[in-house]
């Protein structure tokens, strides 16, 4: 028996962004690779992303920054975090504030070679 390690950080393509709508990461990536939206908001025409209790809007901005600069879109936050940041926003109407800011993240270096 091989032990596989611990579970990877963050998101799987599988694991739901909206969670209102349950629209995944697969998902938003292929809608911007197929529709190629020039602006985030756009984001909620693949299955209403982001149109229910708003929760995502800033990951949204933050996977189509990444997408337009290039990179593979991803989010560095475990699903289950990711709920019970939620849950907590929900109650409140308030982020934690380890969660995704609305700024665009910083870019990254240039490729090496």
């Amino acid at each position: 028996m091989t032990d596989a390690g611990p579970p990877p950080a963050g998101m799987q393509p599988d694991d739901h962004v909206c969670l209102c709508f349950r629209v995944s990461l697969r998902k938003l990536v292929n809608y911007m690779e197929r529709e190629r939206p020039a602006v985030a908001s756009q984001l909620s025409e693949c299955l209403g992303a982001g149109t229910g209790c708003q929760w995502c809007v800033p990951f949204l901005r933050g996977l189509h920054h990444q997408w337009q600069s290039g990179r593979a879109p991803s989010l560095p936050v475990a699903p289950a975090v990711y709920a019970a940041q939620r849950r907590g926003y929900r109650e409140t109407g308030e982020r934690p504030p380890e969660s995704a800011s609305e700024a665009p993240p910083a870019p990254l270096p240039p490729p090496e070679g």
